[in-house]
């Protein structure tokens, strides 16, 4: 459901709070009453001890593009087979070697960069172009995207793609319709606090960070007859069949514990993750408040009136190309 309080995009956005030396070592003494050492021997007697070197390895066949790695236990092994049916990513493991290589404050943008590759058809603008609108806007000093709607009014512009500004969290209503457009194959950015290994946290705000989810695994009791497939090596696993129309799988319950995981990537790494739903949603409900470390390390950051609360708390951003009817 969106909130009855959703700003379309294209209003006027909000005011905005604007090698040192290393020691040298000397060599350890050489060890007392060592005959070897006092007599060494010839030239002759050195090389016959050492070995011939061992051959060279045949080199490596050519290879695709090795196919993405996922964390997670038993999540790991099913996720990595779903992935190597899953729709379209990033071009190569250097595209996104490349957007993990700019500045830590700038994982809004690679999100939203990322999310472009999904859309039809796939965006091809630079993270550096990103970054100039976002400035030249007023959305970001450095980066940095503290407001949801703000990344809605860039990502209409640079991407060409239509943005909904989804209100009052993932929980409730807004479940369905996340689930549903995830189904549907759009992506979806979502602001989140991020804990050591990349996860959803609770730090009232103080890790915020963006992913963007780009599929979803859902726990179901049946399987609709038609338009899907059995994996041959994973019995109890279904992968929609390409080119090949299918009906919507019915949504888990809310209350089922474990049964629905989102496919999120984030931009300090280029792994796949499979993030409990619900960790997720309880994660994003709780940004309220502005790291007391960013306000204290002396640089510019552009935050909307009402603080972090008001720009990111319990918000997403669905995304979906410009010609999309739903």
């Amino acid at each position: 459901m969106i909130s009855p309080y959703f700003t379309p995009v294209e209003s006027p956005s909000p005011p905005r709070t604007v090698i040192s030396q290393a020691p040298i070592i000397p060599p350890p003494p050489l060890p007392p009453h060592s005959p070897s050492l006092a007599f060494p021997p010839s030239p002759l007697s050195i090389q016959a001890l050492i070995p011939p070197p061992p051959p060279l390895p045949p080199p490596c066949p050519a290879m695709g593009a090795a196919p993405p790695h996922v964390f997670g236990l038993e999540k790991s092994h099913l996720l990595k087979e779903a992935l190597e049916k899953a729709g379209p990513a990033p071009r190569s493991r250097e595209d996104v070697k490349r957007l993990l290589k700019m500045h830590k404050d700038r994982c809004g943008l690679v999100a939203l960069c990322l999310a472009g590759t999904l859309l039809t058809p796939p965006s091809g603008i630079p993270l550096e172009r990103l970054m100039q609108l976002a400035v030249e806007r007023g959305y970001s000093a450095q980066g940095e995207m503290f407001s949801v709607a703000d990344m809605g009014r860039l990502a209409q512009e640079a991407l060409g793609c239509q943005a909904e500004l989804l209100c009052g969290g993932l929980g409730g209503p807004n479940r369905d319709r996340v689930l549903q457009h995830l189904v549907a194959g759009h992506p979806l950015l979502i602001p989140y606090d991020e804990d050591f290994n990349h996860e959803p946290c609770q730090k009232k705000g103080h890790k915020a960070h963006w992913a963007v989810s780009t599929g979803v695994l859902l726990g179901v009791q049946g399987v609709p007859n038609l338009g899907y497939a059995e994996d041959p090596e994973l019995p109890g696993l279904f992968n929609p069949m390409p080119d090949t129309p299918c009906q919507p799988p019915s949504l888990p319950d809310e209350g089922s514990p474990g049964a629905v995981y989102l496919l999120c990537k984030q931009g300090k790494s280029w792994h796949y993750q499979l993030w409990d739903y619900n960790q997720v949603r309880d994660s994003n409900l709780q940004l309220t408040d502005f790291s007391p470390s960013r306000a204290a390390d002396g640089r510019e950051y552009v935050v909307p009136a009402g603080g972090v609360q008001a720009g990111l708390c319990g918000q997403a951003l669905l995304l979906r190309p410009q010609d999309s009817s739903h």
